[in-house]
């Protein structure tokens, strides 16, 4: 497949942006996705909305602040409400309402997650997540972004947590995706504990293992090393190889940080205790700054070893803040505010992510880009930062280049439309279109659809970030205009709608209410 030189933005300073950025560099710029689990919009010391809140005042993430100060941030950044579907389309470039991976994949093979209800039915979806090779029941079927890019000379590592795919499906194992190396990846999606003095476990009361626990990383059991550091020690280490052969490399370092279960940081957890924090709050501060801490020893390291202007690093999270109490302590839903909902929801707190861009001599330093983009967007980005303009893709990319944003982040583009599709039930609760529900996005208008209810809400995002005034009422011309490409983009991902358990009706289209 060749990718569309002609952007989403303006043709002609898209084509600029990549000669200039790209073409300037005799060799092919490193490319560092940090990726970080169930992090909210809020979960930082740096302030992604026009002002300082509460929240970024809790939080201490120095290199964050750090890594925003020589780079760009992203303001209107969107992953899925759920954590594989985001991995799955980072890897495929592909939207999951088209990859029908909407919901998180069980560790173990063909087990739906969807939590049961008595009033919706669960679609078909693709329960064993994604697969780089055909004809695997239940999988999405496409080309990875780490075999693309191995392909084409780069080194490619992962670190961290993998969860694109369910065990026993090649998925499971990122070494399949293209990956050089894989280190503790595999088809879990949390660890069963971030200590090293409990081996990265949690055993029964019988001494059997969690199903949990984090792999390969034996050479830390029993130490006091901290799962966020082990991972990254080793991620590092591995780039000594593709260093010393003068290769470019691809590092994939995707923290199980800050997801449940909330273990406490011991080093970092004092400040936040003496600021008056709930023991589960502070101890989630910890993971957040143990996170921080690593992105701080990338930064350091490529410091050290002179990469610094030919390295793109990405920070991103793979969903919205966890905001259910328990596990979270506090009052339930305030964890993202002054966004709305968490971690499930298609509203703007399940969904908007802290992402920031680093590329010293080509990103210019303490810039801002307000113009939405979405995961969808990493692989098509990254595989022109690489240089590979005709990949062989199984799969055609939903996602749109945002390389001409890093080199002029004023560029805008309204007319663009964004999906987020979860036909699913995430959890028993049921709150702030946590389940059953998908949204659509164009322009400073957002449509949130929930199914059981049959109802679409309005928001103006540019004027109520928070979503607090449906204007579905008050602006119906508005409304059916949404709603009608609301479900053009749906039925152009041959979206899979729910139905009713009470009479097996398929839920309407948006047009259709």
């Amino acid at each position: 497949m060749k990718i569309n030189k002609t952007l989403f933005w303006i043709p002609i300073l898209s084509v600029v942006s990549v000669h200039t950025i790209t073409m300037a560099q005799n060799t092919k710029p490193k490319v560092i996705v940090f990726m970080v689990d169930d992090m909210g919009w809020q979960d930082t010391s740096v302030p992604f909305w026009s002002k300082a809140t509460d929240l970024n005042k809790r939080y201490h993430t120095p290199n964050m602040e750090r890594m925003a100060n020589e780079g760009m941030k992203f303001t209107n950044a969107y992953a899925m409400p759920i954590c594989t579907p985001t991995r799955v389309s980072l890897m495929t470039g592909v939207n999951a309402a088209k990859t029908r991976v909407t919901q998180w994949t069980n560790p173990n093979k063909d087990t739906n997650t969807d939590a049961k209800d008595s009033t919706m039915l669960s679609v078909d979806w693709n329960i064993n997540g994604f697969s780089p090779v055909p004809n695997i029941p239940k999988t999405y079927y496409a080309t990875a972004l780490p075999a693309v890019l191995q392909e084409n000379g780069y080194f490619t590592v992962h670190s961290g947590k993998a969860h694109f795919g369910s065990a026993g499906t090649p998925g499971a194992d990122p070494k399949q995706l293209g990956f050089d190396v894989n280190i503790a990846g595999s088809e879990i999606g949390h660890p069963a504990s971030y200590l090293g003095e409990k081996n990265y476990d949690n055993p029964n009361k019988a001494g059997q293992s969690n199903r949990n626990a984090v792999p390969g990383l034996e050479k830390y059991h029993g130490t006091n090393v901290f799962l966020s550091d082990a991972i990254t020690t080793e991620a590092l280490a591995a780039l000594q190889k593709p260093i010393d052969n003068k290769q470019p490399f691809f590092l994939y370092l995707s923290h199980y940080a800050v997801h449940t279960p909330i273990n406490t940081d011991q080093r970092f957890l004092d400040k936040y205790l003496k600021m008056g924090l709930n023991p589960i709050e502070a101890s989630y501060a910890t993971l957040v700054e143990g996170m921080d801490k690593s992105l701080g020893d990338v930064l350091d390291f490529l410091a050290k070893n002179n990469l610094d202007e030919n390295t793109v690093l990405i920070f991103m999270s793979d969903n919205g803040g966890l905001s259910l109490t328990p596990p979270r302590g506090g009052e339930e839903w305030t964890h993202n505010l002054p966004l709305k909902g968490g971690k499930g929801s298609v509203h703007e707190g399940g969904i908007r992510e802290p992402m920031i861009v680093r590329w010293p001599g080509k990103v210019k330093a303490k810039t801002i880009a307000e113009q939405y983009v979405i995961i969808d967007d990493f692989m098509p980005t990254i595989l022109e930062i690489a240089g590979i303009q005709n990949p062989k893709l199984v799969q055609k990319m939903d996602g749109k280049s945002f390389l001409p944003l890093l080199n002029n982040p004023k560029l805008t583009d309204k007319n663009r439309a964004l999906l987020w599709h979860h036909p699913n039930r995430w959890t028993n609760k049921d709150t702030l279109n946590i389940n059953w529900a998908s949204a659509f996005r164009k322009g400073d208008w957002k449509v949130v659809y929930d199914y059981r209810k049959e109802k679409l809400a309005l928001y103006n995002l540019k004027k109520d970030i928070g979503e607090t005034t449906d204007l579905a009422a008050r602006n119906p011309k508005k409304l059916k205009e949404m709603a009608m490409l609301f479900t053009q983009q749906l039925k152009a991902c041959n979206a899979q709608m729910p139905k009713f358990a009470s009479n097996g009706k398929v839920v309407p289209w948006p047009d259709e209410l």
